[in-house]
């Protein structure tokens, strides 16, 4: 209906407001029946038309009705009929937008007023008036809604309403109305009015939920933006209940449309077309504003926190999703949620991150679930989602990573150090959890919070010098590269924490300085600051405080380079002009870089004159520095050969040739290490070998330098050499060290000795170096090198048999000054340097076997060095390019020297206390394929290509395929071990080479042919070898536990090795015989204890995974329950829980072997009871978990399950009690041997006394366990109508009645022992004097 006052004539506008004037007069007047008249006189056209006129002009409208409505009295069926037009007119005049706004309103409220008057029938004809109108859409302006919460109300007041044939109640015939309008279709433009309405029509629970559930599934038929407008209304609704479901709702809806918009973009991507039916930015500031109308609903009712909170932790089974997360996070602003919201994060996160490792590591649990959904790449989405003007998520975002770092950083070992080994990866759930942390952190540095952020990362720096801060300083260091300029806005900030450098640990110190270096070429006041800040910490008091001093100034001289440096593959991270904009060509140039660096060398130089450990750090730095800043060279070697002139002894003819006692001081009673000789001769040789390689390849055209490089060159060539000469012919005497000097550290005497022969076995290294790699393969050099290095082997020997001696523990061996470069160098050179050329120069060095042992042993030490720290000492020690360069040349060598030379044959006719060359070889493999793994985890493959041992089909290969090409010789190696007879078989070299193929192993594919066929091989290994060697035993089934994991449940696996164990050990009773059982050989009589731990700690395994799968299926069964879900049916077990039953009843198959197995007592029977009482811990979790599934799905029990509890009850439980019976019998009578013995010290009865409490503990826990396991079996009985307790046994060990014979026997032997007491005493006292000379 569009109706305009144009439709009408002239003369019929007069006529009508002369019919309104005067109904309105006659309203006015004291006698309504001339009104009532008036009207009658009226057809229903012309009031209604008469209505529209009124309303049209917008005057005299509502007075119009009102006259009307008195002129209609309900007590007459004209009246109500009148009354009846009126309402069914106005209702679509007001729908129609006709009106003004003002004229409807007022039309809609004098309505509701008069609603309450009308009859029945009338109400029920206008209920469904408006049903009809909205399920044909005609209810889109929403106006008229208002009206029927108020006929619904009245309706529902009404004691009959005519339906159909017959009659209902008022609120029945409103319920049915109800139930109609939400079982149609909505139009979508009405949907929003619709829930306006309903928020004031009274609603049964029933009802509520019926039209929220109706409600919710518009969702998806409504426009995006339409959504926020709608979840305000249904937050308002859901004051009345369902506060769950409305919020869940929500959720849902978001989640499916960030996985579908997903879809669209992975789609889009793959096809280079943009498929996008949700533009992502609308999506996320749709999202933004419902999260905001989520959480102002939250401030004013917080029931609907509380529920929020509830169901997100109940509903296990339904993951998080971006949206909840982002939801939570905005709820965690208001304080009284904060800390709940934050424990549930921290909570769900670390739980993921271990359910997926628990996974990961099993094969049987993969084929069983899906994989973990993974919360963490949810926060990463949230972190993306927030740039879109997610200011609420930001803030909550930040806290949750400083949270996280806080929580799962790494944590401080003794004296304050990390525990954790230097790797590249996270692998821990912690690590992950922290890692996460910092990911979510990095990316607010654009929002208004980074002053704030950059504030709590510094001040964590600052605070917590007890534990590592690794963590924080990469943060800050991945802040700097991607928001510099950011961080420059705040540099008093960075200005505030240089000021604590001195206080700072050294490792902190040199982190954060690492860190903010890009800043420092481009803010000339943090430069300034931290120049004077270092120049203070030169002076300070504290030892660190110096060093700090040090680091610092060696990394100024490292990043700002002198014109005309050469350039560096090793240059620090550089800005790009468009991250920075700074005066950089005005003052921050290499030339004006000169007076700067030099202005440092020169307060470098006051180092020289402090302890060693600053001098180390500063020698131990120079190279990099120059290597960094070649232009510096003449002043660094000036400061080093005029350092190495003050212990230099000028004349040619003296012995020995340094001055040792200027390189120690005395204090008190103990001496000191002043000057590390050793470190300042290499650092002085390594420096000047750069020099001269630079020199040589690029030249110079300056003659004043070349003069002046050449004066220092030619003195230091000359002092090196003369050093050499000299300290060949240098005996120890001379050093004062011979075989009778000493070197214990409890006196001083032997302090300072100590002290001289590490330094002297430094030189004697760093000149073989020198001399090695000055000498270019002549002859006459390598000979000096063997010479200094027999004398260096001579004093090592020394040192070696001195440490051995007496009590005072000596220092262990030096490190290494040799530098990693040139171990990998002289490897190659002795081991795979075939030239014509070099080979009678080499064959001098290899004529030495010891000096070959010393070079595969120094490199050794490298690798440990490495695999511990993350870097090595000596130049390039720091670089891990150039580590991973010489490590790969290292392990060619050490692999090529292991592979061609068996270990049988390299020994054979010797017997040397020291290990062989190929065990040396063997154990720097481990430790390198340990060290790539943890640290190089990106260039595995290109390691394993390095190796020079493919072919080149293999060389093309994938990663697996390359690790099994050196898998085979391993094996191969390990083969000719095992086939070579007991008594040539080499414990050692054997162990070495399963600990090889186990880190191997890692690297293959579980699902590859090649990882199936390292199990079958370690199987036939396992089963054909029957060496009784212990450690190998323990070694070859770890590999071949840790590989049936991947591939299937262990199961099987164990119940063979319980069987064998049984049948090695014997039963428990003496009289049974135990049937031969022959699955493996490597099962004997020695090895079965350590095969029996190993099994055991193998079955905790298999338990904890049958436990997080009951708690996986307990979740789920919770959520199930409160969602209302339960798909299972009644003939059909669970894939779970029939995996869970299998498991349980083959581990109690092969406990019940181990419980009649005749075990050592100690760790075999503590472990054994130990692991009894957790398999029915959790038989009891699983029987907890049936009754929970029958209360809620009565049903027949699984067949499976009957099957399990009847193997426990009559098989494991009755052998449990005997095993019982047999330990404490064990101790029984080895108690009785012990009185029979003399007796023992005090200590010894105290650590008896303490095993015996450890022993009775176990045995009552375990008793307590399978009593609570019967306890909820008769529950479970009940709750099934299925007896189970038919198969329990009562068992006679808690039987406590008094055996008559058993008592007699024991007063028997009570009396005896009480005879020989006393006969014993009398022989004592007879013979006192005889035992007091004994004591004497």
């Amino acid at each position: 209906m569009c109706l305009s006052l144009k439709d009408f004539k002239p003369d019929q506008v007069c006529s009508m407001k002369a019919a309104i004037d005067k109904i309105l007069s006659l309203s006015g007047g004291e006698s309504i029946k001339d009104l009532e008249q008036h009207l009658t006189s009226l057809t229903k056209d012309q009031l209604t038309t008469l209505i529209t006129n009124a309303a049209l002009k917008g005057k005299d409208s509502a007075a119009l009705i009102k006259a009307i409505f008195r002129g209609s009295p309900v007590s007459k069926s004209d009246g109500a009929s009148r009354r009846l037009c009126v309402y069914k007119h106005c209702i679509p005049l007001c729908e129609s937008g006709d009106l003004q706004t003002e004229v409807a309103s007022d039309i809609i409220g004098l309505l509701m007023l008069e609603t309450h008057t009308l009859p029945g029938p009338s109400l029920a004809a206008l209920a469904s008036l408006f049903v009809d109108a909205i399920k044909v859409g005609e209810m889109g302006n929403g106006k008229s809604l208002e009206l029927f919460p108020t006929i619904l109300t009245a309706l529902a007041a009404t004691e009959t309403v005519a339906y159909g044939k017959g009659e209902l109640s008022g609120d029945e015939y409103k319920k049915q109305l109800i139930n109609s309008l939400c079982s149609s279709r909505w139009d979508h433009q009405c949907v929003i009015h619709l829930t306006t309405m309903f928020r004031d029509v009274p609603l049964s629970p029933e009802e509520l939920q019926f039209l929220i559930e109706k409600i919710l599934r518009m969702f998806l038929k409504l426009d995006l933006q339409e959504i926020p407008p709608l979840i305000y209304q249904l937050l308002l609704l859901c004051a009345k209940g369902c506060k769950k479901l409305v919020l869940e709702g929500i959720i849902d809806y978001f989640r499916e449309q960030d996985l579908r918009q997903k879809e669209e973009q992975k789609e889009g991507e793959s096809m280079d077309v943009e498929v996008q039916s949700i533009p992502q930015d609308q999506l996320r500031h749709v999202e933004g504003t419902s999260i905001l109308h989520i959480v102002f609903a939250t401030r004013l009712d917080h029931e609907l926190g509380r529920e929020f909170l509830k169901s997100l932790k109940v509903s296990q089974g339904q993951p998080l999703c971006p949206f909840s997360i982002a939801l939570l996070l905005s709820v965690a602003r208001i304080q009284r949620y904060e800390e709940q919201v934050f424990e549930f994060l921290k909570g769900a996160i670390i739980k993921n991150f271990k359910d997926e490792q628990i996974q990961q590591g099993s094969k049987h649990l993969q084929d069983l679930l899906p994989p973990c959904h993974s919360i963490s790449q949810m926060i990463l989405d949230t972190v993306k989602n927030s740039v879109f003007g997610w200011d609420h998520v930001t803030q909550s975002l930040v806290q949750l990573g400083f949270i996280l770092m806080d929580s799962f950083g790494p944590k401080a070992g003794p004296f304050g150090k990390s525990t954790e080994a230097p790797t590249t990866t996270a692998k821990t759930p912690s690590q992950l959890a922290c890692r996460l942390g910092g990911q979510a952190i990095c990316p607010q540095m654009h929002e208004p919070i980074r002053g704030e952020i950059l504030e709590q990362v510094l001040n964590r720096l600052v605070t917590k010098t007890a534990s590592p801060v690794t963590h924080f300083i990469e943060l800050l260091s991945n802040i700097v590269i991607s928001a510099p300029m950011i961080l420059l806005e705040s540099s008093s900030k960075v200005t505030e924490t240089f000021d604590q450098l001195s206080f700072l640990p050294l490792g902190t110190v040199q982190g954060l300085l690492k860190a903010v270096q890009p800043l420092l070429k481009v803010s000339m006041s943090l430069k300034d600051s931290l120049i004077l800040v270092l120049r203070k910490a030169m002076f300070s008091s504290q030892l660190d405080g110096r060093k700090s001093a040090v680091a610092g100034f060696l990394l100024l001289l490292k990043n700002f380079r002198v014109l005309g440096s050469l350039a560096s593959s090793q240059c620090s991270q550089a800005l790009t002009s468009s991250q920075v904009q700074a005066d950089v060509h005005s003052r921050y140039n290499s030339a004006a870089n000169e007076a700067f660096c030099l202005e440092i060398l020169s307060s470098l130089r006051r180092c020289l004159s402090q302890q060693a450990d600053v001098r180390l750090m500063l020698y131990e730095g120079f190279h990099d520095v120059l290597r960094r800043n070649s232009q510096l060279a003449s002043s660094i070697m000036h400061t080093l050969l005029s350092q190495l002139k003050r212990y230099y002894e000028q004349e040619q003819d003296l012995l020995p040739p340094v001055k040792l006692e200027s390189c120690i001081t005395a204090q008190e009673d103990q001496v000191f290490l002043q000057e590390p000789l050793g470190h300042l001769l290499s650092c002085t040789v390594h420096c000047l070998l750069w020099h001269q390689g630079v020199s040589a390849t690029t030249g110079s055209d300056d003659d004043e330098d070349d003069e002046d490089e050449g004066g220092f060159q030619d003195e230091l060539y000359t002092m090196l050499d003369s050093v050499t000469r000299r300290m060949i012919k240098s005996e120890l005497e001379d050093f004062e060290l011979d075989k009778s000097a000493e070197f214990s550290l409890a006196s001083s005497v032997g302090v300072k000795n100590s002290i001289y022969a590490v330094l002297v076995m430094g030189i004697y290294e760093v000149l073989m170096e020198y001399n090695f790699i000055i000498g270019n393969y002549s002859k006459n050099r390598f000979q000096e090198v063997l010479e200094l290095f027999n004398r260096y082997h001579k004093l090592a020997d020394i040192l070696r048999e001195k440490s051995g001696k007496g009590r005072t523990p000596a220092s262990k061996t030096p490190r290494s000054l040799l530098s990693l470069g040139f171990v990998s160098t002289l490897l190659t050179a002795l081991f795979r340097d075939s030239a014509q050329s070099h080979e009678e120069s080499l064959s001098v060095l290899r004529s030495s076997g010891e000096f070959m042992r010393y070079s595969v042993s120094v490199a050794l030490q490298k690798v440990q060095q490495l695999e511990e720290t993350g870097h090595t000492d000596g130049p390039e020690g720091q670089s891990p390019d150039k580590t991973f360069y010489h490590l790969c040349n290292i392990t060619s060598v050490l692999m090529w020297r292991y592979t061609n030379i068996p270990s049988a044959v390299e020994d054979a006719g010797k017997k040397e206390k020291s290990q062989s060359m190929s065990l040396l070889c063997l154990e720097g493999l481990l430790h390198i394929f340990s060290t790539v793994l943890q640290q190089y985890p990106n260039k595995v493959s290109s390691f394993l290509c390095s190796l020079g041992e493919m072919e080149g089909e293999v060389e093309k290969a994938n990663r697996t395929e390359k690790t099994a090409f050196y898998i085979r010789q391993f094996q191969r190696a390990l083969f000719s071990q095992l086939t070579a007879g007991e008594e040539d078989f080499n414990s050692k070299e054997a162990q070495l080479l399963v600990s090889i193929l186990s880190l191997l192993s890692r690297l293959l594919e579980p699902s590859s042919q090649q990882f199936v066929q390292m199990i079958t091989w370690t199987v036939k290994i396992c089963k054909e070898t029957g060496f009784e060697d212990i450690s190998f035993s323990k070694g070859i089934l770890s590999l071949l536990f840790s590989l049936h994991v991947l591939y299937k449940s262990p199961v099987s696996v164990l119940w063979e090795l319980c069987q064998d164990i049984h049948s090695v050990l014997g039963d428990i009773d003496e009289d049974v015989e135990v049937e031969k059982q022959a699955h493996f050989a490597i099962v004997s009589t020695k090895t079965a204890a350590s095969t029996t731990l190993l099994v055991l700690s193998q079955v905790g395994k298999v338990l904890d995974e049958v436990d997080w799968l009951i708690a996986k299926k307990k979740g789920r069964s919770i959520s199930d329950r409160t969602t209302g879900d339960g798909t299972q049916s009644a003939g059909q077990q669970d894939p779970v829980e029939k995996a869970v039953t299998l498991q349980l009843g083959t581990l109690l198959t092969a406990l019940n072997e181990l419980v009649q197995t005749a075990l050592p007592a100690g760790t075999c029977t503590d472990t054994l009871l130990r692991e009894l009482s957790r398999t029915y811990a959790i038989l009891t979790t699983l029987i907890k978990y049936y009754i929970q599934v029958c209360a809620t799905h009565p049903g027949q029990l699984p067949a499976r399950l009957e099957k399990l509890v009847k193997l426990s009850g009559s098989h494991l439980t009755p052998q449990c009690y005997c095993f019982i019976t047999y330990v404490q019998s064990r101790e029984a009578s080895v108690g009785a041997n012990d009185k029979k013995k003399k007796r023992k010290e005090d200590e010894a009865v105290v650590a008896a006394s303490a095993k015996i409490l450890r022993e009775t503990k176990a045995i009552p826990t375990l008793i307590f366990n399978i009593e609570q396991y019967e306890k909820f079996l008769i529950l479970l009985s009940k709750k099934s109508k299925v007896n189970l307790m038919q198969y329990m046994k009562l068992s006679t060990s808690r039987d406590f009645r008094i055996n008559a014979a058993t008592l007699e026997a024991a007063l028997q032997e009570q009396q005896q022992e009480s005879q020989q007491t006393e006969a014993s005493q009398v022989s004592e006292e007879s013979q006192a004097p005889k035992k007091k000379r004994r004591k004497q």
